[in-house]
């Protein structure tokens, strides 16, 4: 049985974009998959919201993470890193959603166990393609991992 089915899919977006933040949103809002949406802006606090610290003491665990590399504080290289490395959290699914199209940036993000490298287009129509394409097939065709 496909999460979806069962109850929303929980999905945290690590953005410090103000602007790409309100596009996904609209975008996994328009769709047909269940889903509830948190957003955090940087490394610290996604780390923050995973280990329900502070403000996010209530926070649920994510069935799926969309993560851009470039953020403050904490950049994204280094909580995939940390992800990856903590059995509590390593087979949560991570999207890399970025604008860097760097050759060292899709190798290390795969090095460091990200599960797709997505780069961010430009344009408005084709930002809300490739995030309905992410849903698609992240929340209706993948069987994600159970959320203990």
């Amino acid at each position: 049985m496909n999460l979806s089915d069962a109850r929303p899919i929980e999905i945290l977006l690590v953005e410090d974009s103000p602007s790409d933040a309100a596009l996904t949103r609209e975008a996994l809002e328009a769709g047909k998959i269940a889903n509830n949406l948190s957003h955090v802006i940087d490394g610290v606090e996604a780390m923050e919201y995973l280990h329900q610290k502070g403000e996010f003491a209530k926070a649920k665990r994510p069935d799926l993470i969309m993560l851009d590399l470039n953020l403050p504080r904490k950049d994204g290289r280094e909580v995939l890193r940390e992800l990856k490395n903590d059995s509590t959290f390593k087979t949560i699914p991570v999207i890399v959603l970025t604008t860097s199209r760097a050759d060292k940036d899709i190798l290390q993000s795969y090095e460091l166990n990200a599960n797709c490298y997505i780069t961010k287009p430009v344009d408005f129509p084709n930002f809300i393609d490739v995030v309905r394409s992410i849903e698609q097939f992240w929340l209706s065709v993948v069987t994600l991992p159970p959320n203990m």
